[in-house]
């Protein structure tokens, strides 16, 4: 069984088809790849995904179950996690308070509890904050743990919000874009990252990504779509090959 179904979903804003019938499955364990040029539909896909959009046709499906039409709030809770083409993190508050607030999902105190500072909201917060610690260790962003979010260079802010979207433990995480604004080498050490994420791990990972040494490098299945439409699916040595992808996108094999 797929750990994620896109069931002929279609997407349309007036006139507007953004997503026209697009069907795939993730299964557990892939580092799945969906890329295109821009306009395609694909964080428009991810906004399917997640629930900021319902699909007008078609469905979503997770984990067994569909999930069209269920709150951004009730996904993430089932397991789907996410970063954002445009980063999005609290400017003001440090990295460390960033990555624990992605484990404030799993919190199972009251509101009472919380504001009371009762024993299980003390506890469930220290441990949050010791697995907040791991992440940032993992993302070798230590020396920055106490740094506002905002100080940070921009590679190592798509880092810390990686890191929040870990915390929250999904079954499935979707990056929109997390090679941009990294250098050479920062590109390199978020590959080995995600490889890692993968291998060591388990994580199954969906990702747009507009550079293809960074796609082809790390992803095992790959599909593209060009004005909401999937034209190409496969393997990075058949997408790499394929006429409708170069005609479309690549301009040229890579």
């Amino acid at each position: 069984m797929s750990l994620l179904t896109l069931d002929r979903a279609t997407i349309r804003f007036g006139g507007l088809v953004a997503v026209n019938d697009v069907s795939f499955m993730i299964h557990e364990g892939d580092l799945f790849g969906l890329i295109g040029p821009n306009g395609a539909g694909k964080t428009t896909c991810f906004n399917l995904i997640t629930g900021v959009y319902k699909p007008t046709s078609g469905d979503v499906r997770f984990d067994g179950r569909s999930i069209r039409g269920l709150r951004p709030s009730a996904i993430a809770a089932l397991g789907i996690a996410r970063t954002f083409q445009n980063i999005r993190l609290f400017s003001a508050l440090s990295v460390l308070e960033n990555v624990v607030i992605g484990g404030f999902l799993r919190h199972r105190c009251t509101l009472t509890e919380a504001l009371c500072l009762l024993p299980r909201s003390i506890k469930e917060t220290d441990d949050l904050v010791v697995e907040a610690m791991k992440l940032i260790e993992s993302f070798n962003l230590t020396e920055f743990t106490n740094w506002r979010s905002s100080d940070l260079s921009y590679g190592d802010q798509r880092r810390v919000e990686i890191a929040r979207a870990l915390a929250t433990r999904p079954k499935l995480l979707l990056l929109d874009e997390p090679a941009a604004g990294m250098n050479p080498q920062e590109k390199q050490e978020l590959m080995a990252q995600i490889r890692r994420l993968r291998d060591e791990f388990g994580q199954t990972i969906l990702l747009i990504e507009h550079d293809m040494k960074v796609v082809m490098g790390i992803c095992e299945k790959i599909v593209v779509l060009d004005h909401g439409a999937e034209i190409a699916a496969g393997s990075p040595e058949e997408i790499r090959c394929d006429p409708k992808v170069i005609e479309a996108y690549l301009g040229e094999p890579v």
